[in-house]
Order: structure tokens, then sequence, then C-alpha cells
């Protein structure tokens, strides 16, 4: 059973294309914003990651019709914990691609960097793509958590490829070594 969280938001393409991108965009780079006064963290000499934080996507991933930007969850305003004012929602990377508090978005002929990219490119590739058959180098990709669990009652199930949406998104991939594009 492949569950749907209720995002309330609006097509990623039609934001795009009001501003018509150059025919030698072919990536999207998406920004967080930096405001240490609303995330301390991002200010504090413990932080992991050089701020903004960094997100891409293929142009031909940010046009697909499942891709949206949330500004609302529950048929209300998005909360500042789930990413105000804007989130990225690309369902079949969720997990990976979920950029929260957008502030600016570039077109870039280029691949842009990615914070997890920059920070252990080792770890995560700039797909992103969910692939049970690729383990993460430090835990199994196999399964999944399914909420609500506990640490008594683990919920697991099987994880599907593009996390149960190949129907819809694995021609964008074709042709493409999803164990080495992970």
């Amino acid at each position: 059973m492949l569950l749907k969280i209720p995002w309330v938001g609006f097509s990623l393409r039609d934001l795009l294309k009001r501003f018509e991108p150059a025919a030698d965009a072919k990536f999207v780079e998406f920004q967080t914003l930096v405001d240490r006064e609303v995330f301390p963290e991002q200010g504090s000499r413990f932080a992991t990651i050089d701020w903004p934080y960094r997100e891409g996507l293929r142009m031909d991933e940010a046009m697909h019709p499942l891709a949206i930007l949330a500004a609302g969850l529950y048929d209300d305003v998005l909360p500042a914990q789930n990413g105000a004012p804007l989130r990225l929602v690309v369902p079949w990377k969720y997990g990976f691609k979920s950029i929260k508090s957008i502030v600016r978005i570039n077109f870039r002929s280029d691949m842009p960097n990615t914070t997890w990219n920059d920070l252990q490119a080792s770890e995560y590739g700039f797909f992103a793509n969910v692939n049970p058959a690729v383990s993460h180098p430090r835990w199994s990709q196999a399964t999944e958590r399914r909420l609500p669990t506990s640490l008594l009652m683990p919920r697991r199930v099987e994880t599907k490829p593009f996390n149960g949406y190949a129907d819809e998104v694995a021609s964008l991939y074709d042709g493409m070594d999803l164990r080495r594009n992970y």
C-alpha cells in the first residue's frame, strides 16, 4: 500500500515554465533560507554544513508532474518545522530531495553542487533515487520503517524502487546505471 502525504502545493513545472528557462538549462538548483535568528544552528560553531543548504534536480525531473512545491500540509499553512515557506516534494526521491525553506531557485547548464554531495559524495549521489537494491554505505535501503512505529513494535516494509512511483518515473532514468548513479 502506497501512503500519500496530503501536501498542499503547486506544480514545480508550472512555476519553472513561467520563467522561460534558456535552452541550455539542464538543471534546477534550490537554496534554503539562511537566517541565524530563525535557525540558530546555522551560526553554531558545531554546524556540520556550510549554509545555505543546496539541492538540485535535472530539468526533466523538475518538470515531471509529480514534483511540487509545497506551501501547506493537511489543508493548512506549512509549519516552520515542515519547511515553510516552500518545500520541495519529489515523491520518488522523498527523503533525499526534500529541501525546506526554499528562498532561491536557479537554472543551470551544469550540474549544481548539492550540500550532501559536498559533505559526503561517497554516500549521497546527485541523482538520489530510492533503490532498495543499493545499500547506503552504512545501512540497508531494502526495507523502511512505517510510521507510526516504536522501538518495541517497528513496522518494517520492503522499500519499493522509486518509492513506489516506478511506473510514473522510471523512464526518466532509462539507460542510466542506477547502482552507480544512486
